[in-house]
């Protein structure tokens, strides 16, 4: 029998919180400082509510919209070392296909710096010493291959730099701006660290990755001899590495026997290691150069949160500080280094400062072998943790994790009255290459016991109603959640797909042209499609839809460039043909994922009253959406 939340459950909770406030555009994020901190930028959405890059002259209250974006918003942006000028990214309609803008302060004028149909640019690097040039990727000659090309900031001018032999993946420059190092997939799964001592000469290989290794390059030294390396080679974790390049020796700067090097801060202009960062239940950071200790104590000690270093100055005198918790919006200061002192910027949130929101808690549990997966688990506030109705949040990747801090998604389900567990199971990153490649061979199987595990150790805690536990996710967590209504009806009361793969087969033979290099290192990670497609077969819910019987929500981007229409469609068609309960929404202007605001509330507004009618949690009406590209089915 299923049991239901107590009426008197409900009436504890805290009043809703709207879709709107959590799910709608920040009111201002992501400021940078201009190299020579005469301006800060951030994002800001214009008089439509479409986020736009905005600047300010430091010290002054004269902000200004930039850019003119028409409908999807800007995301992703940065300063050129070019007096007044920055770059923003932007595809069409979530085809991924982006291009760089270059936006000039003096003349307002935004001039399209890859003008090209159909090719992705990719920014490689910027130099202050050549401030008038970017380098950038571009698929340009060949769909599969991303050469180097060297971009005027004066005239636009795009000249042909590094050659792709086809299987060169990331690119890294030196002081000079002059590329000397990469990355190649290899055959076997794995991949060769490149080097070239003038870009004259030819490639030579230092190091060999295997499959079940992890490495590459981040940096050169300021006098060229240094190139710094992560890698997994010779150890579980990914370590930092100086790896000398006359002696070919490397020697360890940081290393943590379970986890993976995180975040690395490097000096602006001397380009030597100041810190780095491993993520563990939380961020925590070893300091490599004694003269950033005092401010990173400062830091630590002005305020609770995790923090991060979004941006400095060349002449390191100012940072830009971010301060993030799991219950409230993301705090930005203005830091001072000569005299440690903090000026506020903004939240990028102020509404969520006053909300009732939950605390996330990093939990761990044995899965049945014996392996430690770790998570969060996020309740909801002003109840006990006990019978709850509960969403098992699956991230996506796989080859990623779930960090600790404030997520839309989360908060709104524990405010909704849910408890929401996310799981860092086998072959997410982060926890060294013994836990990565555990997952190896395991989509659907070791990878998915993981999360029914975890399913176990909430019914264990009693934290969870038995019969009252969604899956929902993105990407591969949407492979996940129609992994757990095929392989496992009898375990989820409902399931929320969110861009996930149906048949791996055909998501293997849709990808874009431009993953063909790593398609090897997918092989050996999941299957080959070239000797078994059988296997791969028995891992894709498409040919067990027979098997659900828990109602079914699927949310997909149209111009999806990585899990394409098809899958989706395909499994709705099956679904529908055997008479299962499922609704599907496609948005038709939206690629992995949902980038608009407008699109982003239809479809959670769908979830919302999905969730609460199979799981019998709370719901803000559906209310009139204007704006969205939904179209449901």
């Amino acid at each position: 029998m299923t049991t239901t939340t107590a009426p008197e459950t409900k009436t504890q909770l805290p009043p809703l919180i709207p879709r709107s406030v959590l799910f709608g555009n920040p009111k201002r994020a992501r400021p940078r400082l201009s190299p020579d901190a005469k301006y800060m930028a951030y994002l800001a959405p214009d008089d439509k509510d479409v986020l736009q890059v905005w600047v300010r002259t430091i010290g002054e209250t004269d902000d200004k919209q930039v850019t003119q974006d028409q409908k999807r918003g800007i995301r992703a942006y940065f300063w050129t070392y070019k007096p007044d000028q920055l770059i923003y990214l932007q595809d069409a309609d979530g085809d991924e296909n982006f291009h760089l803008y270059a936006v000039n302060l003096t003349n307002n004028i935004v001039r399209d710096l890859t003008p090209f149909q159909g090719v992705k640019a990719q920014p490689i690097d910027l130099d202050p010493e050549t401030p008038d040039q970017v380098l950038v990727g571009l698929n340009l000659n060949d769909a599969q291959k991303f050469d180097v090309y060297r971009i005027n900031l004066n005239n636009g001018a795009v000249e042909f730099d590094t050659d792709n032999p086809g299987n060169i993946v990331s690119w890294t420059a030196d002081a000079q701006f002059q590329v000397r190092a990469a990355v190649a997939a290899t055959p076997d799964g794995g991949s060769d660290l490149l080097y070239r001592e003038t870009p004259n000469q030819e490639w030579e290989c230092l190091r060999h990755w295997s499959a079940d290794d992890e490495g590459g390059a981040l940096s050169f030294s300021q006098d060229g001899k240094t190139l710094y390396i992560v890698g997994s080679h010779e150890a579980n974790a990914q370590r930092l590495l100086a790896l000398d390049l006359e002696s070919k020796e490397e020697t360890v700067i940081a290393a943590d026997e379970q986890y993976d090097v995180g975040d690395v801060m490097i000096h602006p202009t001397k380009r030597h290691i100041e810190a780095v960062s491993f993520y563990k239940d939380k961020e925590e950071w070893q300091i490599l150069d004694s003269a950033i200790a005092p401010d990173f104590e400062a830091i630590r000690n002005f305020r609770e949160g995790e923090f991060g270093i979004g941006s400095r100055d060349l002449a390191d005198k100012n940072w830009l500080v971010a301060y993030i918790t799991d219950d409230g919006p993301v705090y930005y200061y203005h830091y001072h280094r000569d005299n440690q002192e903090f000026e506020f910027l903004f939240t990028n949130q102020p509404e969520l400062e006053d909300l009732p929101l939950a605390k996330m808690q990093p939990i761990s549990f044995q899965a049945r072998d014996g392996l430690t997966i770790h998570g969060y688990l996020t309740t909801p506030v002003g109840v006990e943790a006990k019978q709850l109705p509960t969403v098992l949040y699956v991230h996506g990747g796989p080859w990623a994790r779930d960090t600790w801090g404030y997520s839309p998604t989360v908060q709104w389900l524990a405010n909704r009255g849910y408890a929401v567990l996310q799981v860092n199971f086998r072959g997410s990153t982060g926890y060294g290459k013994d836990f990565l490649n555990a997952g190896n061979r395991e989509w659907g199987a070791a990878m998915h016991d993981d999360l029914i595990d975890a399913v176990e150790w909430l019914k264990q805690e009693g934290i969870s109603d038995p019969n009252q536990i969604a899956i929902m996710g993105g990407s591969y967590g949407g492979y996940a959640t129609l992994a757990g209504l095929t392989f496992t009806p009898e375990v989820f009361a409902c399931g929320v797909d969110i861009v996930g793969p149906s048949n791996l087969i055909t998501l293997i033979n849709s990808v874009p042209p431009y993953w063909k290099p790593m398609m090897s290192m997918f092989a050996h990670r999941v299957g080959d499609i070239e000797t078994e497609e059988d296997f791969l077969r028995s891992r894709s819910p498409l040919f067990y839809a027979d098997q659900i019987t828990k109602p079914l929500l699927i949310g997909q981007g149209a111009n999806d460039p990585r899990v394409k229409q098809a899958e989706s469609e395909q499994i709705v068609a099956a679904m529908r043909e055997k008479g299962k309960p499922v609704q599907y929404a496609l948005y038709t202007d939206e690629g992995h994922g949902f980038a608009r605001p407008e699109n982003r509330m239809h479809f959670y507004a769908l979830t919302e009253n999905f969730l609460a009618q199979y799981l019998d949690g709370r719901a803000e009406e559906v209310g009139e959406m204007t704006g969205h590209s939904g179209i449901v089915s």
